[in-house]
């Protein structure tokens, strides 16, 4: 996405040319321009479809002038009809998955939610933005939102959706996955000998929970560190299953090697490093 030192636009990696301060929205105005142009389309079939009701309501009570001139109307306004529709096929040929793939489409994505006051932030391969997980496959044409494919990827369009799901808000066992949370703690802490009510990192906690082949791919750490910040704005801390607490560790982990990082509602980094189960149900303790 650049210029020339004379602030001639280029082409950038699709093969679309970006220019000046619209280089971001390329995506976004391309699919304006042709709904506009689909639109004006659509007016011309209404005239051409018009004019064939006024055929035929003059073909049933014999009004043979009237005939004539509505076939005549008719023929005119489907011609114009399939040349505009020849020329808006053959004139849309924007290269999606090349667009896609070279990360000007995350960019546009980004500026636009940005424009609409929706706080979407990128972490590898994963886009965050409350409570949805984003992933893109160019190669699909698509963008995954919380493993459902989604196809609608106008810019605008994603972002409403993104923005109605945060008003929405999350569907979210918190109890069940608290339960899963205690039982890959209680496997950690068997297995490395610690105290029963012992610090455990939530990493090593995430490695249990996904230790069977495949399992990594299907449940990322940062699907694992948002389902945590969901449980912890949840308030759920035990369950009827065990009469154990849960208890929050930051420790001086919080900033280091260890640490999973998501997005709060409100767009801030959320940090979770570590957690303990204990039966004396202490204060909750965070830096």
């Amino acid at each position: 996405m650049t210029q020339t030192d004379g602030g001639d636009p280029i082409p950038d990696e699709s093969g679309v040319t970006l220019d000046g301060a619209n280089g971001l929205r390329v995506f976004e105005e391309t699919l304006a321009a042709t709904e506009r142009e689909v639109d004006g389309a659509l007016r011309a079939a209404n005239v051409a479809v018009r004019e064939l009701k006024r055929a035929l309501a003059s073909a049933r009570s014999g009004q043979v002038r009237d005939l004539r001139k509505a076939l005549s109307s008719a023929r005119a306004a489907a011609a114009g009809l399939a040349n505009g529709t020849t020329a808006l096929d053959e004139g849309f040929d924007f290269d999606d998955q090349a667009y896609l793939a070279s990360g000007a489409y995350v960019k546009e994505l980004l500026a636009e939610a940005a424009a609409q006051g929706v706080v979407i932030v990128e972490d590898g391969d994963r886009l965050l933005c409350y409570p949805s997980l984003l992933r893109l496959l160019p190669g699909d044409a698509v963008v995954e939102i919380d493993k459902v494919r989604e196809r609608r990827l106008r810019p605008s369009v994603l972002v409403a959706a993104l923005a109605r799901a945060q008003e929405r808000g999350p569907r979210f066992k918190a109890e069940a996955f608290l339960d899963s949370l205690r039982m890959a703690y209680e496997l950690v802490v068997a297995s490395e000998g610690k105290r029963a009510d012992g610090v455990v990192r939530l990493v090593d906690i995430w490695a249990v929970l996904t230790m069977l082949p495949g399992q990594r791919g299907q449940y990322s750490k940062q699907e694992f560190a948002r389902d945590l910040y969901l449980l912890d704005q949840s308030g759920v801390t035990r369950t009827t299953r065990s009469p154990r607490t849960l208890l929050w560790s930051g420790s001086t982990g919080t900033k280091g090697a260890g640490t999973l990082v998501t997005v709060a509602r409100s767009g801030q980094q959320q940090r979770y490093w570590g957690v303990s189960f204990t039966s004396d149900a202490p204060a909750e303790a965070r830096p």
